[in-house]
């Protein structure tokens, strides 16, 4: 199980960190444990650590219309996101 971390930007650290976005679309697809984080110098860069049972599968959903309407509810800055995953 793969642990892959995405950073992106963000519009709005608030409403980013309190949204549920991240466990409804990513917990059906089998990601564990997901962890957030906040540049201490700049609030609108963050990440998002998490373990992914099957990274196929979740890098296929990453292009669905539902995955680009939860980043939009949360304010991501689609073109600033990074993906890495653990070597």
């Amino acid at each position: 199980m793969p642990t892959v971390i995405a950073h992106h930007d963000i519009k709005d650290t608030e409403h980013w960190l309190a949204s549920p976005k991240r466990e409804e679309v990513f917990g059906p697809l089998g990601v564990t444990n997901i962890r957030t984080f906040v540049d201490p110098t700049n609030p609108t860069r963050v990440a998002v650590l998490m373990d992914i049972a099957d990274l196929d599968v979740v890098m296929k959903a990453m292009e669905r219309p539902e995955m680009a309407a939860a980043m939009a509810h949360d304010g991501v800055v689609p073109e600033s996101l990074v993906i890495l995953v653990e070597a």
